[in-house]
């Protein structure tokens, strides 16, 4: 259940008041400037009000508190000067380190992976994403066991890491949790296992799988509604979707393919996530066709752009084997005459590129054309001669294949087509 379902057991809800201090260790690729904005997106998007923010530059992270002791009491005095009930990091913590953290500040603390935890719990839509969302955020708390764990059986959404009375039971706490988690990793187990005999069939049927994946809030399921006609929520929020979704669409060349919107990425996703999500993210992996939705108009696209190779690179789905992939640079609408000029000559000399912006429809017809073209790349030319009776074969070659020339003659028709080493061995197959 949410957090923001529990204010007046933990004094937490919509519109509560934080503060987001960020660790700048010098280890990212982007200012503390941008982290601090995402943080404050991310909290945003489930209701915290951020009152204030601010970096520390870290030299040294103390085992203890993270930051140095007069870091923690500006914290501390900035917190307290706000009249804020929270505090979040945007970074990793550990127990000990939150605790300290609570007890120095005199303020409820979460980390960066609490945050995105708290988030996926409020998003996810379908019972299969609840399973990974609860799992995650069971592996996250099994070390920390802040609150009570009897409303298990009851969960809904969020997950209230903003609250919660300290625990006394911890062993009986811990056998519950693991307990739960065994139960969740058998239910996830028949989900990856329905998802196969799903891929299993797809493979069957001569459909193309395209799958869209971006770092959150690039576009994707507005890119999806504009190449579908579906109604998926998009909206400007951070993780509007969790649960994938599948249309079928026509492509020049393509009868069917099958579009797959799944979830956003983010700089630092919890490996928790990662794997709890593993059954949703293996769409990816088993995709034809790979569609990199970027934010071109964000000023950290290139953070942003790196941040999703390296997911795609974790759950394998970038190598030797990996599907051809395209980029997509949405939001043109966003930029100046000059700045998208500058982007169309840059796209001019790359194969793998397309402009559009989602908003508004412009360039999605060019995407469909260069989908068409990666899935058909490994088509070739095949010239076949069929008997005029032979008209369910015309059909399926019509319905499979792109026919470049045909020509009737009293017998037959003559064809030159484009098809895949894989439908013309179906072709051959069913009607020799």
């Amino acid at each position: 259940m949410s957090v923001f379902n529990r204010q007046e057991e933990d004094g937490f809800g919509r519109g509560a008041r934080a503060v987001i201090a960020y660790p700048d260790i010098g280890s990212s690729a982007r200012t503390a400037e941008a982290r601090l904005d995402e943080a404050a997106g991310l909290a945003e998007a489930i209701g915290i009000s951020i009152v204030e923010r601010t970096s520390y530059r870290i030299r040294g992270a103390r085992p203890a508190t993270l930051f140095g002791s007069g870091q923690v009491e500006d914290l501390a005095t900035r917190r307290a000067a706000q009249d804020a009930e929270l505090i979040i990091i945007d970074g990793a913590l550990t127990p000990v380190q939150q605790r300290n953290l609570e007890k120095e500040t005199k303020a409820k603390v979460i980390d960066r992976t609490g945050l995105i935890l708290e988030i996926f719990g409020e998003r996810a839509a379908t019972a299969e994403g609840r399973l990974q969302v609860e799992l995650a955020h069971l592996d996250y708390q099994a070390g920390r066991l802040v609150r009570s764990w009897t409303h298990l059986e009851r969960q809904r959404g969020g997950f209230g890491f903003l609250g919660g009375p300290g625990e006394t039971q911890i062993e009986a706490d811990r056998r519950m949790i693991r307990d739960r988690m065994a139960k969740l990793r058998r239910e996830l187990e028949q989900v990856r296992r329905t998802r196969g005999l799903h891929r299993d069939r797809r493979k069957k049927a001569p459909w193309p799988v395209i799958a869209l994946v971006g770092y959150t809030n690039a576009g994707k399921s507005t890119l999806f509604n504009q190449m579908t006609g579906a109604t998926v929520m998009a909206e400007d929020l951070l993780f509007a979707t969790l649960d994938p979704t599948m249309r079928q669409i026509s492509l020049p060349g393509v009868d069917k393919a099958i579009l797959s919107d799944t979830v956003g990425f983010v700089s630092d996703l919890p490996t928790q996530l990662v794997a709890a999500f593993r059954a949703t993210l293996e769409e990816v992996n088993s995709a034809d066709l790979v569609v990199h939705v970027r934010d071109i108009s964000h000023p950290d696209s290139e953070a942003q752009r790196d941040d999703v190779e390296q997911v795609l690179t974790d759950i394998g789905a970038r190598g030797e084997d990996a599907a051809p992939m395209i980029e997509v640079w949405n939001k043109i609408d966003q930029l100046s005459p000059e700045a998208r000029d500058v982007l169309r000559a840059e796209a001019a000399r790359r194969d793998d590129v397309v402009l559009v912006s989602a908003l508004t429809g412009e360039g999605t017809d060019d995407l469909a054309q260069a989908c068409s073209a990666k899935l058909t790349s490994t088509h070739r030319i095949r010239h076949l001669d069929l008997p005029l009776a032979q008209g369910a074969a015309l059909a399926w070659i019509h319905a499979h294949g792109d026919v470049v020339t045909q020509v009737a003659d009293e017998a037959q028709v003559h064809l030159a087509v484009r098809l895949s080493d894989e439908d013309y061995a179906r072709f051959q197959s069913r009607f020799g």
